[in-house]
C-alpha cells in the first residue's frame, strides 16, 4: 500500500522482498553507516541530481531556440526513464542521473518559453526560489512533527494527486480539439486550481521525507539513497513546473 502520492516511492521501495535478486540485502550490518542508508547520503545524492538538472537546464535555456529539440527530447526521455526506474525499482545511479539530465533539458526549454513572454522575464529564478523555499519550509515543518502522516492523510493526498493527473490528461486531450478547461486558463479558477496543485505537491514532499526517514530507520542498503533522491526529485520538478505555471497565470490575469 502506498503511503505517498509520489509513485516513485512506495512501501515496497524499502522492502527486501522487492529486491530478491540484489546481493546487498544479505548480510549487511545495520550499525555500519557505510553500508546503510543515511539522511546525509540521501541529501548528497539529491544535491548531485539537482546539480545535473540545473546545469542541463541552463545549457538548454541559453541555447534556445536552436536547442528546442532538446526540450522535447528532455521531457520524453525524462518520462521514459522515470517509468523504467519506477517499474523496475532501479537503484542504478547512471539511469537516475540520466533522468535528471533529461528533465533539466525539458525544464530549461520550458523556462525559456515562459521567459520569452513579455512581462515574464525572470520568472524562472522566482519559481526556483519559491520551490526551494517550500522545500525548506516543508522540511522544517516535518522535522518539528507538525505534520501527522497517517492513513487518512495518505488516502487524501493520493486521491488528490490522481485527480490532478486525470485533469492534466483531460486537458491535453481537450487541447487537441481546440478546447481548454477553465481551470487551466488565466483567471480566478485557474489561479485557485494551480494553488491547490502547489499545495498538494508540497504535502508530497512531506510524504517523501517520511519514506526517506523510514528507510534510514529500517537500515535499508545505501544504494537505496539513489532511489530516495530520485523520488524527491520527481516531486521537486513537479512543484517547480506548477509554480512556473502559477506565476504565468497570475501575470496573465492582471
Amino acid at each position: 500500500m502506498m503511503r505517498s502520492g509520489n509513485p516513485a516511492l512506495s512501501d515496497e521501495t524499502f522492502s527486501s522482498s522487492s529486491y530478491q535478486d540484489k546481493p546487498w540485502w544479505d548480510g549487511f550490518d545495520i550499525a555500519d553507516e557505510s553500508t546503510t542508508m543515511s539522511i546525509e547520503g540521501t541529501a548528497e545524492k539529491t544535491g548531485i541530481l539537482l546539480t545535473i538538472t540545473i546545469l542541463t537546464a541552463l545549457f538548454t535555456a541559453f541555447s534556445m531556440p536552436e536547442s528546442a529539440p532538446l526540450m522535447m527530447l528532455g521531457f520524453l526521455g525524462g518520462f521514459i526513464t522515470a517509468m523504467i526506474v519506477i517499474f523496475s525499482r532501479s537503484t542504478n545511479p547512471v539511469l537516475i542521473c540520466l533522468y535528471a539530465a533529461f528533465e533539466g533539458m525539458g525544464l530549461g526549454g520550458l523556462t525559456w518559453f515562459y521567459e520569452s513572454i513579455p512581462g515574464l522575464e525572470g520568472i524562472g529564478i522566482v519559481a526556483a526560489f519559491i520551490t526551494f523555499a517550500i522545500l525548506g519550509a516543508m522540511l522544517t515543518i516535518y522535522r518539528m512533527g507538525l505534520i501527522h502522516w497517517d492513513e487518512n492523510t495518505r488516502i487524501a493526498i493520493t486521491s488528490a494527486v490522481l485527480g490532478i493527473f486525470v485533469i492534466y490528461i483531460v486537458s491535453i486531450i481537450a487541447s487537441f480539439v481546440g478546447y481548454s478547461l477553465p481551470i487551466m486558463e488565466p483567471g480566478p479558477w485557474g489561479i485557485a486550481f494551480s494553488l491547490f496543485v502547489v499545495g498538494i505537491a508540497s504535502f508530497c514532499l512531506a510524504a517523501d521525507f517520511d519514506f526517506i526517514e523510514r528507510g534510514v530507520l529500517s537500515g535499508s542498503p545505501k544504494e537505496l539513497e539513489w532511489r530516495a533522491a530520485f523520488g524527491l526529485m520527481v516531486t521537486l520538478i513537479w512543484l517547480y513546473v506548477e509554480i512556473l505555471r502559477l506565476l504565468a497565470i497570475i501575470a496573465a490575469s492582471r
